[in-house]
């Protein structure tokens, strides 16, 4: 699958500083360096049934955010996202929508994409459909069935008599692997088993070990896709297809796993947990997560509809530039609630922003003070991203500003991914 054309990010003179990030596992903010040279990234992309709301937006842009932090530090990186392109929400909505789940898919995957070339996020290089990685997620679920971290439930309404739902072992892996339930998270059990039952989990399926185990392979049954494989037709179950991805694209042991902060658990603990039994390895070095965005008293979520989409905005000529500022005011980690007034306030920010672009004032004037501005930039950038310490210090700098040197402007573009001149 092709991701999207990547804006051109101008070059800063010197690197920045290596980013440093808040890691749910520890708790702490932590350096998210790479690897000889590479900083590997992976982010968990979209269900595409209805796409791209303010949240999802949120989440792309602060990893968007770290993506030029990591450049503009001199690294290389190695960035791979996935999309859920079969899974229950999906077909559900194209049952109910009378739509094939392949064409919705593909619609909706066609809108994301064209929304963040309009928010102008850096593309990942490696894009993949969790259909196009079927035999491999069949083949990673029957090694760790063969490796004593699986087992079979009976499924009496699988499609072929005989046929099985595959299930991880997490105290297994518990047990056998560096991986621990709760590694990731942090949570108690409690709240794991709230959790696990929101969020697509089924603790109350009879046969299973333990009420937190998650599905693996979901056995054939009427009327679903399937598709076959070693452990009979059937279809991924979620973690193990970011799993997959992530270790065939990204590797063991990369820098950073991203998502939002609803994947925390069971999302991203489980797809740490297949890697690790499957690698013997470490997963991701740091969790990274972003808040949520409510609106109308809310999360926003596709459940619920009370959805601000993105293309419906640029659709009633809000400048992309805007809807990407009205978001980067905000901490990515923070949950907060959308209001007109953020996308007024942002608009109001661009409007002040590119008013000095006339080219009237005198450039030399400001040239002394463009590279301090450029590292306080930098230095809060750095800092778990703080893209509202970032606004607050190009606010003040355009406060007594005479005129727009290029450095800044180029900063600005390279950082925030905000281009001053027309789009």
């Amino acid at each position: 699958m092709h991701s999207w054309r990547s804006p051109d990010v101008p070059a800063l003179p010197g690197p920045g500083p290596v980013p440093r990030l808040f890691n749910q596992a520890t708790g702490t903010v932590e350096p998210a360096p790479g690897t000889d040279g590479t900083a590997g990234l992976y982010v968990c992309g979209i269900t595409p049934y209805d796409a791209t709301h303010l949240g999802h937006a949120s989440t792309y842009l602060a990893f968007d955010t770290l993506n030029r932090l990591w450049r503009d530090a001199g690294l290389t990186v190695n960035y791979a996202q996935n999309v859920t392109d079969i899974d229950d929400p999906l077909l559900e909505r194209a049952a109910a929508t009378g739509v094939d789940w392949r064409e919705l898919a593909a619609s909706q995957t066609d809108l994301f994409r064209g929304d963040m070339v309009a928010l102008r996020v850096i593309a990942p290089q490696h894009y993949i459909a969790v259909t196009e990685v079927i035999d491999e997620v069949s083949d990673a679920a029957a090694a760790l069935l063969a490796q004593g971290f699986a087992y079979t439930v009976e499924t009496p309404d699988a499609q072929t008599p005989g046929d099985s739902d595959l299930y991880f072992d997490s105290r297994r892996a518990d047990q056998a692997t560096s991986w621990f339930l709760g590694l990731e998270s942090r949570y108690d059990r409690d709240t794991m088993l709230s959790l696990f039952a929101e969020r697509g989990g089924d603790p109350l399926r009879p046969g299973k070990r333990d009420p937190l185990d998650p599905l693996l392979w979901r056995a054939a049954r009427e009327g679903e896709p399937s598709w076959p494989s070693l452990l009979g037709a059937g279809r991924p179950g979620w973690h193990i297809e970011c799993s997959v991805i992530a270790l065939q694209h990204v590797g063991t042991s990369f820098a950073v796993q991203g998502g939002g902060s609803d994947l925390i658990f069971p999302h991203h603990e489980f797809s740490a947990a297949h890697a690790t039994a499957l690698t013997g390895q470490p997963f991701a070095s740091i969790h990274a997560h972003s808040g949520m965005v409510a609106y109308e008293g809310e999360k926003m979520s596709k459940s619920l509809g009370n959805l601000v989409l993105v293309s419906k905005l640029r659709a009633a000529g809000v400048d992309a530039r805007a809807i990407r500022l009205a978001l980067l005011a905000h901490h990515y980690r923070s949950d907060w609630e959308y209001t007109d007034a953020d996308l007024e306030v942002a608009s109001g920010r661009l409007a002040r922003y590119t008013a000095w672009l006339d080219g009237s004032g005198d450039a030399s004037t400001a040239d002394s003070d463009a590279a301090a501005l450029v590292e306080r930039l930098r230095e809060r950038l750095s800092n778990d991203l703080d893209t509202p310490g970032a606004l607050a210090e190009l606010d003040a700098w355009f406060d007594t500003a005479t005129a727009v040197p290029d450095l800044v402007v180029d900063a600005i573009d390279a950082l925030l991914g905000i281009r001053l001149t027309a789009p």
